[in-house]
């Protein structure tokens, strides 16, 4: 029997202040019909790509690749490892020896948490002068076999800048980012089931998600009846 003992969300809520990527399309979620005027309640929903808690397909910076709907659903769910780097502050570099201790841990199939705390400065300025990724860190875990990566910032590469090493690196390997992201702390239970999966966009380059953790209880009932 397999049992969901808790789950925590790891995702904004999304609302027409919900922050955006700089020169994203700004989200605006309004009323189109009522149950009092139509007979049934619908909201007109203007949203970017990667609008609130999203993933990146490597479409997002290749040409040619994988569009949204074209990527495994298998690097949208697996077992979490969480890399606590709260101590990082304004646009500073995660690098690789703050994840060295959590290497041992990633194989294939995992996801990464890069718990940096961030999303605590959502409504403030300063939530766009976020810690940032390495690009070393990012090479030494795709060697690993991690393809699927999350962050609790706006952006896994540095905001504002012209390069996005990560990005790129990510997208080479048809792996998946996940941004924008909240709730890391809550993950209080060891091997989290993450799940992330993403609105089938035909064509897009990455789609809002709802991102939760699961604490899962896999005992198996082998009593028969």
């Amino acid at each position: 029997m397999l049992k969901i003992e808790k789950i925590v969300d790891l995702s904004l809520q999304l609302t027409n202040d919900t922050p955006i990527y700089p020169g994203d399309p700004e989200p605006n979620i309004s009323v189109a019909t009522t149950l009092e005027m139509d007979g049934y309640n619908l909201l007109h929903i203007h949203l970017g790509s990667q609008t609130g808690s999203h993933v990146d397909a490597p479409y997002h910076f290749i040409s040619e690749g994988q569009r949204i709907d074209e990527s495994d659903l298998r690097l949208f769910i697996g077992i979490g490892v969480i890399i606590p780097v709260t101590e990082k502050g304004e646009e500073e570099a995660i690098t690789l020896k703050d994840v060295e201790p959590y290497l041992d841990q990633l194989a294939s199939g995992k996801i990464v948490l890069f718990y940096t705390g961030w999303s605590r400065y959502v409504a403030k300025e300063s939530f766009f002068r976020h810690p940032y990724v390495h690009e070393d860190v990012i090479h030494e875990m795709i060697k690993r076999g991690i393809r699927t990566f999350f962050i609790d910032t706006i952006n896994i590469d540095r905001t504002g800048g012209t390069e996005f090493p990560i990005h790129d690196a990510v997208a080479k390997v048809n792996g998946i980012i996940a941004e924008n992201l909240t709730n890391f702390g809550a993950i209080d239970f060891p091997n989290p089931l993450i799940s992330a999966f993403p609105l089938r966009i035909v064509g897009a380059d990455g789609s809002p998600v709802r991102a939760v953790a699961m604490k899962v209880d896999y005992k198996i009932d082998t009593q028969k009846n």
